[in-house]
């Protein structure tokens, strides 16, 4: 939409003029079973820092009827154009403007989302605002800092419940009319609107009584596991509350599962929304409910960090998601009675791996961005604002000390409660309490971009004793492309000592805590000691680098990677491993047989599904070509067998029994994924529920072996939302020229799919073993591309720019054509990122292709 596009200039300029006061927002859903656009009426009132000035509102609706500022009625025709209601000079100190406008619903999940559930056919409502869509609903001033006291008024239909930011009132003639909330920013503010079932309880502190509601759709009703979604919800409000010294800020606290959600969560101020995938249907693995648990615990960090104190501006994002990933993790880790106290393995294997990956693309950045303007920030939910901030986020704490850590984060509360801050706020609290000065921290690891490797440098002599110790730091080149220069860093690490025991196990024998600095760094006390088996750098992942292991340490690694008897230096080998892999510094046939290896012996499920995703990624496409299929084979193989050996009903068995469906290919194993759909072939333990039996069918429907009618008939036993995206995706998956160009038709032809059906559909599109079939739509997709981008919401016009991208076509070809688009195409900032990303994955992927062949 043309003149969306705010910067950072604009809402400079117009938070120097504008405080605003506050908000009265009177919403008519009453239509909303029928769909269409609503009525929205806004007064907002707000003061001038000058007299006759002039300024702006933000709006997107498809007819404005009504402006009237201070009692004079403005022309909607005159003043109202793309997303801004101009405001002439007409200002005053003091301001009232009201505006009428018909908003419209949107099935995209920005702005106001609507659904209709195919189960009862009732449509459910719910509000995502972050970045800019708080303008699809009310006139406002959308940015952070301007923030205000909001009051809604809804009219919904007959049997709807509406929850908002403030306690759910008492409807009177189907109107809910909210008390006022506290100064919080447009962002966060949210309605959710429909027949939605409910759950009660609360939080109990101090005779403190905090209101706490689960919600999702009725017929996810039966599925909803309240009671451990509460107790995770009391473990990090008194976790929190002790660490933040600062009791929670919102008169309630609900959280609402609501469907066709684009993120995992939103934090809305006591209103907070997650996916209802976070419902699950059928049984999951201990890592999913793990992954849930930290998405609950996230959104609950932002109640403080983000509501109750927010970022000035977007390039403070970072802070906002970071700050939230790591006090989440570490409230897993350290709040009495957590499930997951071994939650820092799972940060290592996952959210570092994506930061690694995120930062070695062209497109890296420092961790505290330059967001010029909404479009950088819309592509800037990134694995550096998340992953890597989270990760120097722990190695500030490394640092500094959780103690005074903590300390400097309560004085910040107190002292920014209900404002906006920006990054030297909270630095400057955190210096107090520690001594430490980071201003030249901050400069060395928040504005600069790119990361360190770390080498033990180990001489011994013919005893077997250390005569020299020592870390080289490294800063790789930046990416061809990436804007800074190569940064050496200050680190705080641990370095583990690892030997085998007498039952086989690598126990840690000793382990040194000490400060890297520069590109040499002695470590003395290690010097005169015996060598051990394996030294780990950075042991207890303490900091953000990539690790290498000495030829030592790596040989005895090789060979008993699943001998560490804790989970977390498994993690940092597998992790390192991957790097190595993915750098071409480790074959993928040697990849594959190192993971066959040790996976017998990994205990922590969410390892062990990653090593399944990864192992599968490097087959498909760092793999040599020529050696792809004996490696698939391998490693489907690997997969049945240790399907067939797990437990019955375990975690792991699981696992492996998604982890062969998603490979199987002879006619024997696509035989046994037809027998167990049919029930013609059982396992001992393993349930063929619902979301399995499509797992199993939309591999099927990929091989050529479920047809069209086998997919209706399964939708047929299934017939849910869930049950749609299921059929949609194995409908594209097919291996037909028919069933792909209507998968296309259905994404890039028309603009009607909801978000989460374009989505099931892009993912069956996309077929590792369909290489030939999708070859002539990496010309198509150049030649749409960009018309997309223009043309589409931005969430709906990401997932096909990244999702339709030719990723699996990995060839000079390739790399040619896009360098060709990119240079003719003229694209905007935003999506030239996303294109230059998907390009540096092809570029990548011959590399290690490259380095594969090579190990032959």
């Amino acid at each position: 939409m043309p003149g969306t596009n705010l910067t950072r200039e604009e809402a400079q300029q117009r938070a120097r003029l504008l405080t605003v006061d506050a908000y009265e927002i009177e919403l008519d859903l009453s239509g909303a079973q029928e769909g269409g656009t609503y009525r929205s009426v806004t007064t907002v009132r707000f003061d001038a820092a000058e007299s006759g000035a002039e300024s702006f509102i933000d709006l997107v609706a498809p007819t404005v009827h009504e402006v009237v500022l201070n009692g004079d009625a403005l022309d909607p025709n005159e003043v109202f154009k793309d997303s801004r209601i101009a405001l002439p000079g007409l200002l005053a100190g003091r301001n009232e403007l009201r505006v009428v406008a018909a908003c419209a619903y949107t099935n995209t999940g920005e702005g106001l989302h609507r659904f209709v559930d195919p189960v009862d056919q009732q449509a459910y409502l719910y509000t995502q605002f972050e970045v800019p869509d708080a303008r699809r609903v009310f006139a406002n001033f959308e940015q952070p800092d301007l923030k205000g006291t909001f009051q809604f008024t809804v009219t919904a239909p007959e049997g709807w419940t509406v929850i908002s930011n403030s306690p759910t009132p008492e409807p009177k003639d189907n109107v809910w009319r909210f008390e006022p909330t506290p100064r919080i920013s447009t962002y966060v503010t949210a309605l959710i609107v429909g027949p939605y079932h409910s759950v009660h309880s609360s939080y109990e502190k101090d005779g403190r009584s905090v209101p706490l509601g689960i919600y999702c759709r009725p017929s996810l009703a039966e599925y909803l596991d309240s009671d451990a979604i509460f107790e995770v919800t009391r473990q990090g409000f008194a976790w929190f509350e002790e660490k933040f010294d600062y009791a929670y800020p919102f008169a309630k606290y609900d959280q609402l599962f609501v469907p066709e959600f684009n993120a995992g969560a939103m934090e809305n101020a006591g209103a907070v929304t997650i996916r209802d995938q976070y419902v699950f249907r059928s049984k999951v693995t201990d890592a999913a409910y793990e992954t849930r648990a930290e998405t609950i615990l996230h959104e609950l960090a932002h109640m403080w960090f983000g509501d109750l104190v927010t970022m000035e501006w977007w390039n403070d994002l970072w802070l906002n998601e970071s700050f939230a990933t790591y006090t989440s993790i570490a409230c897993q880790a350290h709040a009495p009675g957590s499930r997951w106290p071994h939650s820092w393995t799972t940060f290592a294997n996952s959210m570092k791996t994506w930061a690694y990956r995120q930062d070695q693309l062209p497109s890296t950045h420092p961790i505290m961005a330059e967001i010029n303007d909404l479009d950088d920030v819309l592509v800037n939910f990134d694995g550096i604002t998340y992953a890597k901030g989270a990760s120097v986020l722990k190695q500030l704490v490394a640092y500094v000390g959780m103690d005074e850590f903590f300390r400097g984060v309560q004085a910040y509360f107190k002292r920014h409660a209900y404002k906006n801050t920006r990054l030297s706020d909270l630095l400057g609290a955190l210096e107090e309490t520690s001594g430490r000065d980071l201003k030249t921290w901050s400069k060395q690891w928040l504005e600069t971009a790119g990361i360190n490797v770390l080498r033990p440098e180990i001489e011994t002599d013919a005893s077997g004793t250390v005569t020299s110790f020592a870390v080289r730091q490294e800063a790789p080149a930046l990416p061809p492309g990436a804007k800074g220069e190569p940064t050496l860093r200050p680190h705080r690490i641990a370095i583990g000592l690892y030997d085998l025991n007498p039952t086989g196990k690598l126990v840690r024998s000793e382990r040194v805590e000490l400060d890297v600095d520069g590109e040499l760094t002695e470590v003395p006390q290690l010097t005169g000691t015996k060598r051990s088996a394996v030294i780990l750098l950075n042991d207890d992942d303490l900091t953000y680098a990539k690790v290498r292991l000495d030829p030592d340490s790596l040989a005895v690694v090789t060979e008993h990677l699943g001998d560490f008897e804790e989970s977390l230096p498994r993690a940092l080998s597998w992790a390192s491993a991957w790097d190595m892999v993915r750098d071409g510094e480790l074959a993928t046939r040697d990849y594959l047989a190192l993971v066959l290896s040790g996976i017998a012996k990994e205990s922590d499920i969410g390892v062990v599904q990653s090593l399944h995703r990864q192992v599968k990624l490097a087959l498909d496409l760092y793999a040599a070509p020529d050696w792809r299929e004996t490696g698939l084979a391998r490693w489907t193989e690997a997969t049945l067998d240790h399907l067939r050996a797990a437990a019955p009903g375990s975690d792991h068995q699981l696992a492996w029994a998604r982890a062969f469906t998603a490979t199987a290919r002879t006619d024997a194993q696509l035989d046994l994924v037809s027998g167990l759909l049919e029930g013609t072939e059982t396992i001992e333990g393993l349930v063929i529920d619902t979301e399995l039996r499509w797992a199993l069918l939309e591999r099927l429907a990929a091989t050529g072996r479920a047809d069209e009618a086998a997919i209706a008939a399964e939708l047929e036993r299934d017939k849910t939302s869930a049950g749609e995206r299921h059929a949609a995706t194995a409908r594209a998956a097919r291996p037909t020229p028919q069933a792909k160009a209507e998968a296309w038709a259905s994404v890039v032809e028309n603009d009607k799919l909801p978000n989460a059906v374009q989505e099931a559909v892009i993912g069956g599109f996309v077929q590792t073993d369909q290489r030939e079939l999708l070859a002539p739509y990496a010309e198509k997709y150049f030649a749409v591309a960009k018309d997309i981008w223009n043309s589409r919401s931005h969430e709906m016009a990401q997932q096909i720019v990244v999702g339709l991208y030719p990723a699996l076509q990995v060839s000079q070809e390739t790399l040619d054509a896009t360098d060709a688009w990119l240079a003719s195409a003229e694209p905007t900032a935003a999506l030239r990122r996303l294109v230059t990303e998907s390009r540096a994955g092809i570029e990548r992927a011959l590399r290690a292709q490259a380095a594969d062949a090579a190990a032959s």
